[in-house]
């Protein structure tokens, strides 16, 4: 059932957001946040300002747009109030030793009068395209994969003065930078995972280290190493060239338990890498157990101690990385990632932050068991369960309202144009 009304979501849901009314100074805008997250958190497949309105008695276009354009509230504070909330219960708190995901995400988008559009590398295509990229950070620490931070990158291109606009900042400058929130927050990982579009840059690395950060990021296979050898000598020699003059015996399978499990090849040392001064530990990953015969190689750096850094680690710690790969997949079929109906920066970014807390609050009834104690007769293991259970709970409650509002219903309809029998 697609039509709703916010009178019919279940208490849990009020429950949640009267945490966050004490960042809200009017009822406007504590209302505009409820109306936006039931709109994200609803059936409807499109998640635009026009359909969440559409499909709401009760809930008005204009007003909704006005929240999440002008309405002077701080998406900041919602997004610290959000993780605070989870820091309140045992069972969904930020533990310690977590591995903190870096990446960033892109979806097309026509013109050129939104912000942060220009023609750019979008991940979910493989090519350059026009639209729009976010970078950011999340948590997995073994039972939960929680959202952090996000900031839209803006490419010269839509700025401007080009690279001289000082709001002007690479994706690496932004990732450091939502780091330190992290840490602002006492929120310090044990391990940054990263893919090589930032695994690769030399000063993210320096940063990193500067932190006291350890790290685990995929580089380019035409890295630079310099290997040693007896005496004083080294070994000048690219990556993909070191890898090539491995034999099999160099390599360790490992197993890898997934939804369907595979076996990778994995040959680790300890180099000097171009532009970083002092050994780093690496790997080679393969998907075959010669390099002639491998499909997939992934070359990446640690600054772990090369005690630590064996096949089965690279392996298992590496492989949590996928967990930023499902969330973007959640969030973009499920809750309206790429949907906001609004042009400016700070929209854009009140839209995802949003879109964190009806994440956040899936999440928190998934791990909370609230959910599956009223809405589900089976356990709730993954997001995408909990938020049907939740959306049954609302098209159960709509019925009821339904039962007992006929007439306001009537009404509704008929001011559509529509006839209500």
């Amino acid at each position: 059932m697609r039509e709703t009304t916010p009178a019919a979501m279940p208490p849990c849901f009020e429950k949640w957001c009267k945490r966050f009314d004490p960042d809200f100074k009017t009822q406007a805008q504590k209302k505009g946040f409820r109306h936006y997250l039931g709109g994200l958190l609803g059936e409807s497949e499109r998640k635009n300002i026009t359909q969440m309105a559409n499909d709401s008695v009760g809930v008005v276009y204009n007003r909704l747009h006005h929240f999440i354009t002008e309405s002077p509230w701080e998406e900041k504070r919602i997004n610290e109030r959000r993780l605070a909330v989870m820091d309140c219960c045992h069972q969904t708190r930020v533990g310690r030793g977590f591995a903190l995901l870096l990446d960033d995400t892109g979806h097309r988008k026509s013109g050129n009068f939104t912000a942060g559009v220009g023609r750019q590398y979008i991940g979910e295509i493989g090519k350059l395209d026009n639209g729009i990229v976010a970078v950011t950070t999340h948590l997995y620490d073994g039972q939960k994969n929680l959202p952090l931070d996000v900031e839209i990158y803006q490419p010269a291109s839509s700025l401007p003065s080009g690279q001289k606009a000082p709001s002007f900042k690479k994706k690496p400058e932004i990732a450091l930078e939502l780091i330190d929130r992290s840490l602002n927050r006492g929120y310090r990982p044990g391990i940054v995972l990263m893919d090589a579009g930032y695994g690769n840059n030399t000063n993210l690395l320096k940063g990193l280290e500067s932190r006291r950060l350890k790290y685990l990021g995929a580089v380019a296979k035409n890295r630079t190493i310099w290997l040693k050898k007896s005496g004083e000598n080294r070994q000048k020699i690219r990556l993909d060239e070191y890898a090539k003059s491995l034999s099999e015996e160099d390599f360790r399978s490992v197993s890898l338990n997934l939804d369907q499990p595979k076996t990778l090849w994995v040959a680790t040392g300890t180099a000097e890498l171009s532009r970083l001064q002092g050994e780093r530990t690496f790997a080679i990953v393969m998907n075959a157990s010669s390099y002639a015969d491998a499909t997939e190689i992934d070359y990446l750096s640690s600054n772990e101690d090369s005690e630590k850094v064996t096949a089965e680690w690279v392996v298992n710690t590496y492989s949590k990385r996928n967990w930023i790969e499902v969330f973007y997949r959640e969030a973009k079929g499920w809750l309206g990632w790429r949907e906001c109906q609004a042009r400016g920066l700070k929209s854009l970014h009140r839209h995802f932050i949003l879109l964190f807390c009806a994440y956040t609050f899936i999440l928190w009834q998934k791990l909370t068991g609230g959910l599956r104690r009223k809405w589900a007769n089976k356990p709730l293991e993954t997001f995408v369960e909990a938020l049907e259970a939740f959306r049954t709970a609302i098209s159960f409650r709509f019925v009821e309202w339904l039962t007992f509002n006929r007439d306001l219903f009537a009404a509704y309809k008929a001011r559509l144009g529509f006839i209500w029998g």
